[in-house]
This record gives C-alpha cells, structure tokens and sequence, in this order.
C-alpha cells in the first residue's frame, strides 16, 4: 500500500530540505510548505540556495541575505543566499583572519591565492556552505528551517561538503599544533625571530580554524539526524526526473542523510485521458507512477494535480499550502 505522506510529522522536523531536478516546482512546493508551517503557528524560515533564486517572484518581496518577513504568513520570514556575495563574504573573512599572522614579505602571495581561489571548483559551494552552517547552528531561533535547494546534483556536492570540510579542518588544526610544538622545541634551542613570536601565536591563528571545523561537523550532526532533518524530493511524472530522483535518493542514503517523503507534482486528472491533446502526457504519466511504485514505493508520498491557478502570491501560496494540508488528511482518512 502506497505510504501518504503525513504534513503534521513533516513540519515537526527542524531542519527540512526540498530538491529535484530543475524545472519541477520545488521552490513553489517549499514555499507552500513555509506557508503550510506558518499557518500551524510555527516560526518558519525559508531560505533558497538556489543561484536561481524564484522566491522574491513566489512571494511577490523583494528578497536578500538578510531574513524578510512575509506579513500576510505570520511567523514566516524568507530569504535568498547570492553565492557570489557569499563567496565574497567568505574570502573576505579569510583574509581577515589569516593577514595578522602572515609576514609582510608573503602578503602578495596570500592576496594571490585568495584570487585564485575565487575563481576555483567548488568555491561557491564552500562559500554557500559556510552559510549554511551558520543558518543551521541558528536552528533553535526557529521552529522549523526550510532549504530551498539547487537541482539535485549541485545539492548533492554541496551535503556532502560538511564532512569533507570538517575532515579537512581537522587535518589543518592538526598540522598546525603540530607546527607549534617544533616550533617550541627549536625555539628552546636558540633566540627567536619577530616573525617566529608572532607565528607562535598558536591560539589566536587557531581560533578560527576550530570554530569553523566545530561548525561544520556540528551541520554534518545535524544533517544525518534523522529526526531532525529530511530531505523532501519534487518530481514531475516525467521519465528524466524520475531517473534523477532514483539516483538522487541512492546517493543520499549512502551519505546518511534520511529521505522524508516524495513530492509528485503536476499530475494531470483522469479527466484528461479522452481528451486527445492530453492522452500522450496522460499514459506517459501513468507509466511513471507505476515505476515510481516500484522503486520508490517506500518513501510517503503526496500528489499535487495540474492545476490552472498562478501558485504565487498571497492568494496561490495560500491555496497550495491548504492542498497539502487537504491531501494529506484526506489520504489518512481513506488509509483509516
């Protein structure tokens, strides 16, 4: 029997992330969520880590970094990461805390490195990463914190980081105390240098570094916490987001990260099979749901029809978040 996905035990989670390939709704989805959330008297924040962020056009708000309350969605507050201000952020930070420590003869080449870095893989997923940790150590100014993702493989790279980046925090405290204590020990045998004195300034040069590996194995905690995190996937009845959800949830479980239900948006009435124009995308639907039966049978499930209305906006989100909320109380009152 297909498992309903219950909205009540969703909402009671802190930490929800709602993915899927691009083009399938799942900003509009979080963003019925948020509202669903709200409407049950939680203080929701929804924040999109999308590059192509939507919510400012779903909530009809100019949006930024700074969290935005929507006045017509009670404790809900919404906000949109710009990974190019955050990796600005990010690098700006670094230099702040590493130029005190370096030699002025070596500052070209931190400057150097801070540059090409800019322009490296994989840096705008650390710099959106590092908000993300902090919006999550946050956690507790909130009942409920919904990430609003990018399509799936970028969100895929960007969970995995957490443990990565704390690995790699771990190697580079590590190998700093360890430089510390030769430092010591040859130190002992001779005068120092200024340089050296201020080199050996373990605690201040190591701060940051342990704040930033505490913060990222504390987010890779959080996120494999299976009752305080899910991970809600949106997928159309299409055939190209279906393979990439069956990848998607492969590979989420592989990093521990729990999948709290399935989201099948845009399903079309049965009405539509007579209708010639739509028996095409009507047996192409029906072929997937039968796949998505079979693969992904195991995961609750909700499904949201086609519908005509413009989902965005006071009047659209507020019609979305009672659909789920329909759907789900229905579906539990057949199952009874």
């Amino acid at each position: 029997m297909k498992k309903i996905l219950n909205l009540d035990d969703l909402l009671q989670r802190r930490l929800m992330l709602v993915g899927g390939k691009g083009g399938v709704g799942k900003s509009t989805v979080a963003a019925g969520l948020a509202v669903a959330g709200a409407q049950r008297g939680h203080k929701v924040l929804l924040v999109s880590t999308d590059p192509a962020h939507n919510l400012g056009d779903l909530f009809e708000s100019s949006l930024g970094r700074a969290p935005q309350t929507i006045p017509w969605a009670g404790a809900l507050q919404v906000l949109e990461l710009n990974p190019c201000t955050a990796l600005n952020r990010y690098l700006e930070s670094l230099r702040a805390q590493m130029l005190p420590h370096v030699a002025l003869n070596l500052r070209p080449q931190l400057e150097k490195q801070l540059h090409l870095t800019r322009h490296s893989p994989g840096a705008e997923e650390a710099a959106l990463l590092d908000e993300m940790t902090r919006l999550i150590q946050r956690r507790d100014d909130y009942d409920l914190i919904i990430f609003d993702t990018a399509p799936t493989g970028h969100t895929l790279r960007l969970l995995s980081l957490p443990a990565v980046m704390s690995t790699w925090a771990d190697g580079l405290v590590a190998q700093k105390k360890r430089a510390g204590r030769f430092r010591d020990v040859i130190g002992s045998l001779r005068s120092s240098t200024r340089e050296e004195e201020v080199e050996r300034e373990a605690p201040s040069v190591l701060a940051p570094l342990i704040e930033r590996q505490q913060r990222f194995r504390e987010a890779a905690q959080v996120l494999r916490d299976a009752e305080a995190t899910g991970f809600l996937f949106v997928m159309t009845a299409e055939n190209l987001p279906f393979e990439e959800t069956c990848r998607a949830a492969a590979a989420l479980k592989e990093v521990g990260i729990m999948i709290a239900g399935l989201v099948l948006n845009r399903l079309l009435p049965a009405e539509a099979e007579p209708v010639e124009f739509l028996q095409g995308a009507w047996s192409m639907q029906q072929r997937v749901l039968v796949k998505v039966s079979e693969k992904l049978g195991d995961l609750p499930q909700v499904q949201l029809p086609m519908t005509g209305r413009a989902l965005q906006g006071r009047e659209g989100l507020r019609w979305l978040a009672g659909e789920l909320a329909r759907y789900s109380a229905t579906a539990e009152l057949q199952q009874a």
